[in-house]
């Protein structure tokens, strides 16, 4: 791992809190001209520690606000069906995050649906059509409290 200076660090905050800062803008919050900060964003993107830059959407705006956290566990494991439920569930919209966990499961997904209606459709045809799926364990959200994007860095 590369080292990263005090300006990286400040540069990376600096887009944390707003990716659509021009890079005169970050530069005149890290303190610097523009082109020694826009080589330095250049390779923080090459050395993968920007990874994209994306717009934040307001589910509840777009009736994507029922999310549920959903623990997965698969009637047994190996390599080869631990890897074809993982590219099942890449290719599953309603699944935005999903962790290979320790404990009494093995996956857990957040999933957006517009109801429990739809849930419950998307766990009968979408994760009850993986034949490995042995379990699920739904836990409902009731309110968000926290949800940070950025890193504590």
């Amino acid at each position: 791992m590369e080292t990263l200076d005090k300006t990286d660090l400040l540069i990376l905050r600096t887009l944390q809190q707003n990716a659509r800062l021009t890079t005169k803008e970050v530069a005149a919050a890290v303190n610097l001209s523009t082109t020694p900060v826009f080589e330095r964003m250049k390779r923080l993107e090459r050395q993968g520690y920007i990874k994209k830059y994306i717009a934040v959407l307001d589910a509840e705006k777009l009736n994507q606000g029922f999310v549920v956290f959903c623990n997965v566990k698969l009637r047994r494991m190996n390599t080869a069906i631990a890897y074809d439920f993982v590219d099942r569930i890449k290719e599953v919209p309603q699944v935005t995050e999903c962790y290979n966990i320790s404990g009494n499961f093995d996956y857990l997904l957040k999933i957006h649906a517009t109801n429990m209606h739809d849930y419950q459709e998307f766990l009968l045809n979408t994760l009850g059509a993986i034949e490995s799926v042995g379990s699920i364990e739904s836990t409902f959200v009731m309110e968000e409290i926290k949800h940070e994007y950025g890193l504590y860095i």
